[in-house]
């Protein structure tokens, strides 16, 4: 039986929070996780949405991460 490990080299995540804080409390706590396999952030994108009707707010993120270089 054979086994074959490819690294990720690209990853594209998704966030939604009804609030900035948590927003950047998801985003951090994946950076953490995405760090034990060799990947960073590459860009961020960012958008804030209102609900008229409720008058709620909506926060969401892209996240972009990438194969960490080898220096």
């Amino acid at each position: 039986m054979n086994f074959e490990f490819e690294m990720i080299e690209d990853k594209i995540e998704f966030f939604e929070a009804p609030d900035v804080k948590i927003l950047e409390k998801q985003i951090a706590e994946k950076i953490d996780q995405n760090k034990a396999i060799l990947l960073e952030v590459h860009s961020v994108s960012h958008q804030m949405s209102v609900d008229y009707e409720q008058g709620k707010k909506l926060y969401s993120a892209v996240v972009h991460f990438k194969l960490k270089k080898q220096r």
